[in-house]
């Protein structure tokens, strides 16, 4: 009906040309993670946590371990870290927390680790170092032949698609996973609020479906 069609396109002060990042379709994701948890080494783990929690690749590679609680299945990524400027709201950047799903923790727990090493995504070849910048984008052109079809951004791009199509969410709250805060109204409508706790259902609802599993939301 109207009032859906509504909610799933963008609002007029929203849209703006940036570059189109080439992407699969939102329900062809879960069929690519089924390839991709096949795939042996560090850079798929990186891909399938950098597609579980819809945020991007700096973010990810640059993950270390302090940030990440897994008691608390939390990720707390520092504003330093985060492409964030928050206008007119009486601060420039904030740190963002990400709430870690069942799958996510699952992956983190079971990640190799090297001493002295505070990445989370370690290099294979570069001791002391974290993974590679273009680590997740070769593994997606060359070793599982996405060249030209689908760009590691592009899965921020899914992720959002899904949430306004498949769910009944929000948009801002979905706004906010992706750690867009750039826009003044997302920003006032949060009242300087992150909602992370509104956010775990969704999260953990977008790891169902990249799982096969019927979307609950």
């Amino acid at each position: 009906d109207r009032h859906q069609l509504r909610k799933m396109l963008p609002k007029p002060s929203k849209v703006h040309t940036p570059k189109r990042h080439k992407a699969l379709s939102y329900e062809a994701v879960p069929e690519f993670m089924s390839e991709l948890r096949g795939q042996k080494g560090v850079a798929p783990r990186a891909l399938e946590f950098l597609i579980l929690t819809a945020l991007r690749t700096s973010e990810v590679i640059k993950a270390t371990w302090d940030e990440i609680d897994l008691d608390a299945a939390t990720w707390t990524i520092p504003a330093g870290r985060m492409k964030i400027k928050k206008r007119h709201s009486g601060e420039e950047r904030a740190d963002h927390r990400v709430p870690l799903t069942e799958p996510a923790l699952r992956l983190l727990r079971a990640l190799p680790k090297e001493d002295d090493n505070p990445h989370v995504f370690i290099s294979r070849t570069k001791k002391g170092n974290g993974l590679s910048n273009m680590a997740m984008l070769d593994l997606l052109k060359n070793d599982l032949g996405f060249a030209g079809k689908a760009t590691v951004h592009g899965f921020r791009s899914a992720f959002r698609t899904w949430a306004a199509e498949a769910t009944d969410y929000p948009e801002e709250l979905a706004e906010i996973a992706l750690a867009h805060y750039d826009d003044d109204k997302t920003v006032a409508a949060y009242k300087r609020t992150d909602l992370f706790e509104k956010r775990k259902p969704l999260m953990a609802d977008w790891a169902s479906f990249l799982e096969g599993k019927a979307n609950a939301a």
